[in-house]
């Protein structure tokens, strides 16, 4: 089977470490350009040490290309507002979209979760690193009993925070919380994200909160720790911290607050602790953080291309 021609747009952390996923790790795929719109960028310029086209006017430059055709997905690891208008200027062409920004156009993707969901969608959305990270957990939550209410914290170094990052934790904030209802299946989520300043870095640290009745626990864990290895089958250094942890509430605790409205009675807290140290193939072991989306976003392009060439097999 010949392999999918894909572009990447955004040339900084995130883009160059998924480009070198694909060269390094893809049977499926294969790199057809590196987009940025800074031609003095280590991206790009490691783009072409590596034989990679490099593109640096944009996604301009990438429809200009004389086999743009050829591409069947862009990957765009830049950020919420930029893969908004590079969306409008790529929908004509009938590109499949991997969204690595909070933009959320397209339905969100994690996955462990619902990836064969949405195989036929145009534009599918990576959520966030803290929702790759911890949904799937809230999600195996969800498969036992009914969760009210879902809280994650992400703890990721302050270094492996770019600009992309920093001028998108707002829109990290709604992104994961809607995902946490959407895909985890928590009836209210809340998500919260701490830039760590410690030097050395610190890995990616994750914590899930859920607020729950009365189940069967050893379900819940079983079910956790079976998702932990359908994650970690695609992000090798994804694993729990503790063993999962149950708490139940004071009857006078203000958990109601919380709840949204006709949710069923919470008696237990569910805690779960999970770290991501990076694979190290462009960004430091510390950022797991960037590794889990870039790693994510190569499960999804790969599914993608399969799902591509089997529809035009029968045809």
């Amino acid at each position: 089977m010949t392999r999918t021609k894909v572009a990447i747009i955004g040339s900084g952390n995130i883009g160059t470490d998924l480009m070198i996923k694909i060269l390094r790790l893809s049977e499926t795929l294969e790199m057809g350009a590196l987009v940025g719109i800074d031609p003095a960028s280590d991206g790009l310029a490691r783009a072409t040490r590596l034989g990679v086209p490099a593109i640096a006017d944009g996604v301009d430059g990438l429809i200009a290309k004389d086999d743009f055709d050829e591409i069947a997905i862009v990957f765009d690891a830049t950020s919420a507002k930029a893969h908004e208008a590079n969306a409008a200027k790529l929908e004509p062409y009938g590109k499949r979209l991997v969204d690595l920004t909070p933009a959320a156009i397209g339905p969100y993707v994690v996955p462990a979760v619902n990836l064969a969901e949405h195989l036929e969608a145009s534009n599918v959305n990576m959520v966030t690193c803290g929702g790759q990270a911890t949904i799937p957990i809230v999600a195996a939550i969800s498969q036992v009993t009914s969760v009210p209410y879902a809280e994650i914290v992400a703890s990721i170094a302050s270094r492996s925070a770019g600009p992309g990052t920093r001028a998108n934790i707002d829109e990290f904030t709604e992104t994961t919380s809607a995902a946490i209802e959407a895909v985890g299946g928590a009836g209210r989520g809340k998500a919260i994200i701490i830039l760590n300043p410690a030097e050395p870095p610190l890995i990616m640290r994750d914590t899930v909160l859920a607020l729950i009745g009365k189940c069967d626990h050893d379900a819940i864990r079983e079910s956790v720790v079976a998702m932990v290895e359908q994650v970690a089958a695609y992000v090798p250094g994804y694993r729990l911290k503790q063993n999962v942890q149950f708490r139940e509430l004071a009857p006078d605790e203000p958990v109601h607050t919380l709840l949204p409205e006709g949710s069923s009675p919470v008696t237990h807290q569910v805690t779960v602790f999970l770290e991501v140290e990076g694979a190290a193939h462009y960004l430091p072991a510390y950022a797991g953080n960037l590794d889990i989306m870039t790693s994510a976003a190569l499960r999804v392009g790969e599914s993608l291309a399969t799902r591509i060439k089997t529809t035009e097999v029968a045809r």
